[in-house]
């Protein structure tokens, strides 16, 4: 149950879309796949689930060859393209029973009413495809990605379109189906990759630029963590920079920002100093290097 891609390469005449990538995925494993648009997520993505052919490398999904086995591997994958192709004029339940019955699933009835409520569309359930929101679609879109319960979910932008509390739902749903699935999602809310991943695979250009825990891309971005002081008072730069050296940046008259290795050391220190000199401190805090710095870095 893991996907693996060797030396995979798309290309479109002159144009590399997918430039020599190689990663795995195991099982239990969520994944965050992120990249700045046109980076070649999408393509990748289509290329593992067998819609796009590759110009060189392979792909794997649970050991199998999607080039050699094609239709094995779609048995085995829950797949949620980022333009998800629905039939409009088909009602909710009608249109997963067509998706159960192309997977050839027994029980149908309910599996499809366990999916119903698993994805949270049972207060829709009654209505036409067409009739539903975007937010509503795409769980449509979700439930039909599960249905069969495949060992493999490969997601592209699965919480587009919804609302902050359906993005928490939808969240929450992953991230119980990737305790025993292999989980490969794309996503430009940053926020919801780090609510949802350990570890991330970015690319740029069709390249691999990062593939590591989250914690270790933080770490190793380069960027040193910050401590804000907020002062009442209005301190000449002199001051500060007699004290805690060139590391000192001010943001504000009374607001100045410190870069350090170690914060919480620097805090101290910065307190001892703003009680030594009659200081009023409005607030003290340390700012570490999130996934949006760790990402620009890498593609800016």
């Amino acid at each position: 149950m893991s996907i693996e891609v060797r030396s995979l390469l798309k290309q479109y005449g002159e144009q590399k879309a997918v430039n020599n990538i190689s990663f795995k995925v195991e099982k239990g494993e969520i994944v965050g796949f992120l990249g700045p648009n046109g980076a070649g997520k999408s393509t990748t993505m289509k290329i593992i689930t067998g819609y796009l052919q590759q110009t060189g490398g392979e792909a794997f999904v649970s050991g199998i060859n999607v080039s050699a086995d094609p239709l094995e591997t779609k048995k085995r994958i829950g797949y949620l393209p980022e333009a998800n192709a629905l039939y409009y004029d088909m009602y909710v339940r009608e249109y997963l029973g067509f998706v159960a019955e192309v997977h050839k699933i027994k029980s149908q009835k309910s599996k499809i009413e366990d999916i119903i409520s698993l994805t949270g569309l049972k207060v829709e359930s009654r209505k036409k495809v067409g009739q539903l929101s975007k937010g509503y679609k795409q769980r449509v879109g979700l439930a039909a990605a599960l249905i069969h319960d495949p060992e493999v979910l490969i997601l592209d932008e699965p919480t587009s379109g919804l609302d902050p509390n359906q993005i928490i739902e939808i969240r929450e749903v992953i991230k119980q189906q990737g305790k025993d699935k292999t989980v490969l999602f794309s996503s430009h809310i940053l926020q919801e990759v780090e609510a949802m991943c350990d570890r991330v695979i970015i690319i740029n250009k069709g390249e691999l630029v990062a593939d590591d825990k989250l914690t270790n891309l933080r770490k190793n971005s380069g960027s040193a963590t910050k401590v804000v002081l907020e002062l009442k008072e209005i301190v000449e730069p002199e001051g500060m920079t007699a004290v805690f050296g060139k590391a000192v940046n001010r943001v504000s008259p009374t607001t100045w920002s410190f870069e350090t290795g170690d914060p919480e050391k620097l805090k101290k220190e910065i307190l001892q100093h703003t009680l030594q000199n009659n200081l009023n401190v409005v607030s003290l805090q340390s700012q570490t290097t999130n996934l949006e710095d760790v990402f620009r870095n890498l593609t800016a």
